[in-house]
């Protein structure tokens, strides 16, 4: 057994990742999260301030509309929020960078950050309506709005561009609600992708000089998603299914990969089918640890509706088929992303929260400790895993770690299951009862002739950050060479401008029209990265012609094989409840510290988001005090939040 003294202890800078505010409206904030969002909310304050306080110092009248000083003064407050929507516009596209994670080198995963892009996409939605709804009313109270929409300048900005890109994000925005992307994931991902018309115009009605306060979060998403594209080729396959045979509809896949590919617990792969959709991703939480399985890594689709049904009707189909051998299901793959350390398990205890499909990253982390605790690695030596279902063939989701489960002789750690069935009345079953019952599955092999390439992950970081450095030079190359031969210089030579008349002196002082201007920049964006993919196609052509080790091959027979049922060898019996959800501050956190007696329990929570505030709340109100690394004392809880969906 691990000795707990041995354990490093908790640093006090953990504390503030813990909950300070937990609202239905904000969700969960850490004093971290808090802070930062003051500091922004104080940046956009003080930068509006600044600029319109100039503004009202030096108003001038426009030439083109008679308006009065109210009018003058509200015009200058519209343009200036437009300012605000290009500050959370600069900034909109780094949460969301996979294979350069910005937002990972301060502690912060993809899946929460996506949160973070969404609160900018939104303010920026806001602020940006406001500036062209504020606009349009002062140009309708004066009559010039068919004047000024369609005016279409040669120097400045071009308001007809700007609708154009309000209307563009004002369409992304309404498909980005959850009412929308939970129930028609297809219609928010197609829809997403007219970001490339709304920055195309925003580019045109901002102009260049506005256009390089964002562009540097753009041009590293364009890279990002060039390597993310070029990851995903070739294509690899899919190896196996596990599928459940009661109704619960799902489905356990294994893919090929590369022994030398580790990934850490809650990593997150991105998988198209295209025989099903060739542009449709979806994430999904890895269920294996690379440390056990060195050739290939599983995940668990449940199968609701949409992409996932089609799916299982697809492998079904291929089972149902008179054909003597199972075809070649191709893939595409990106990732996998995940945390970049372990520091979240090295808890005295762990407390495990799930909720339906939210069981997925804690497949991952049981197959990850029970791997590790025989190397004496030093993480969590008692482990509690709560997991509410409606239906108790949910539990059927538990079979890869029933290994686990039932048989702790083996392992160097306690693992303790409380499962709570919220939709069915109490009954005589129990865990081992539901988990005999609905361990019947249906393993499948398919054929890997159509692709025998084994994922291998994302590149070295000194790679990416080279590409990064490469494609910067490109562009700025690129940009002052299209300007050195396609805009003219403004400046003559001080004996020229002696010698010419001061309306011909004047005239030559005209800036080159921006949309000119707008387009090399374009230009420039579009040589930088299609340059950068030459380089990388090359790079990845001769690391799978020499590294990357093929997928074994499976003989993509029909053959079904059922699991039969599992036996229990385990001394402590795992508890299950009909017929109500947990009490967790009577029930779960309270006996789960009495029965370790530990200062540091780390609770883990991935389900809905009203079971993730009640825990969240309960984690604040219990852990009130730095009582970090103490003997002796009331426990800590940490809280940790996971995702298993976007």
């Amino acid at each position: 057994m691990i000795n707990m003294d041995d354990r490093p202890a908790r640093s006090a800078p953990v504390g503030f990742s813990n909950p300070v505010v937990v609202n239905s409206f904000v969700g969960i904030l850490s004093s971290m999260e808090i802070l930062a969002v003051f500091l922004f909310l104080l940046f956009l304050a003080w930068t509006y301030y600044a600029r319109i306080s100039n503004d009202f110092k030096k108003l001038m009248p426009i030439k083109s509309l008679k308006l009065d000083l109210w009018q003058i003064k509200y015009l200058r407050v519209a343009t200036r929020f437009g300012l605000l929507a290009e500050v959370c516009l600069a900034l909109l596209l780094l949460p969301i960078l996979r294979v350069l994670p910005i937002f990972q080198l301060i502690g912060i995963q993809f899946e929460a950050s996506v949160r973070y892009h969404i609160l900018l996409g939104t303010s920026m939605i806001f602020f940006a309506t406001i500036h062209g709804a504020s606009t349009l009313f002062i140009w309708g109270v004066n009559h010039h709005v068919q004047d000024e929409i369609w005016r279409w300048q040669k120097k400045g900005r071009i308001y007809l561009a700007g609708e154009i890109a309000l209307v563009t994000g004002l369409v992304i925005w309404i498909t980005s609600l959850p009412q929308i992307r939970r129930r028609r994931f297809e219609i928010f991902y197609y829809t997403h992708h007219l970001y490339i018309v709304f920055l195309i115009f925003f580019l045109f009605h901002a102009g260049d000089r506005h256009f390089y306060m964002v562009f540097s979060g753009i041009f590293l998403f364009g890279l990002d998603k060039l390597l993310r594209i070029l990851q995903s080729r070739p294509q690899s396959c899919i190896l196996s299914a596990r599928i459940y045979l009661f109704p619960s509809k799902s489905i356990e896949l294994t893919l090929p990969k590369d022994p030398r590919l580790k990934y850490t617990p809650t990593s997150v792969i991105y998988m198209k089918i295209p025989s099903i959709s060739r542009f449709q991703w979806h994430p999904f939480s890895i269920t294996s640890s690379s440390n056990s399985d060195n050739h290939t890594m599983s995940i668990v689709v449940k199968c609701n509706e949409g992409w996932t049904s089609s799916v299982y009707d697809m492998i079904q189909a291929e089972l149902d088929s008179d054909a003597g051998s199972m075809n070649c299901i191709p893939v595409s793959i990106e990732g996998p992303y995940g945390p970049a350390s372990l520091d979240f398990l090295r808890h005295d205890s762990l407390l495990l929260i799930a909720g339906g499909a939210g069981i997925t990253p804690f497949l991952s982390i049981i197959k990850e400790i029970a791997s590790l605790s025989s190397r004496r690695y030093r993480f969590a030596t008692r482990v509690q895993l709560i997991y509410v279902v409606k239906k108790s063939q949910d539990v059927c989701l538990l079979n890869s770690v029933s290994s686990q489960l039932l048989n702790q002789s083996s392992t160097q750690f306690s693992l303790n299951l409380k499962v709570y069935v919220t939709q069915e009345e109490g009954s005589n079953a129990t865990v081992i009862g539901l988990l005999n019952d609905f361990s019947l599955v249906r393993t499948v092999n398919f054929s890997t002739k159509c692709s025998n390439y084994a994922v291998h992950g994302l590149d070295s970081s000194v790679l990416m950050a080279s590409m990064v450095a490469l494609s910067s030079i490109k562009f700025l190359v690129s940009l002052i060479f299209f300007n050195r031969i396609f805009v003219p210089t403004e400046m003559k030579s001080s004996a020229s401008q002696k010698m010419v008349v001061p309306s011909e002196n004047k005239a030559s002082k005209e800036k080159t029209p921006s949309s000119v201007v707008d387009l090399l920049l374009l230009a420039s964006f579009i040589i930088a990265l299609a340059c950068n993919t030459f380089v990388a196609i090359v790079l990845r052509w001769k690391r799978l012609k020499k590294d990357i080790p093929a997928a074994s091959p499976k003989q993509g027979n029909k053959s079904i094989e059922l699991a039969g049922s599992v036996e229990a060898s385990t001394v402590e019996d795992h508890e299950i409840h009909f017929g109500g959800r947990p009490n967790f501050q009577a029930d779960i956190l309270s006996k789960f510290s009495d029965e370790t007696g530990g200062s540091d329990i780390g609770v883990l929570v991935c389900g809905p988001e009203s079971m993730k505030e009640s825990v969240a709340s309960l984690c604040q109100l219990k852990s009130q005090g730095l009582n970090i690394g103490a003997k002796g004392k009331k426990p800590y809880f940490f809280f940790h939040s996971l995702n298993f969906t976007l």
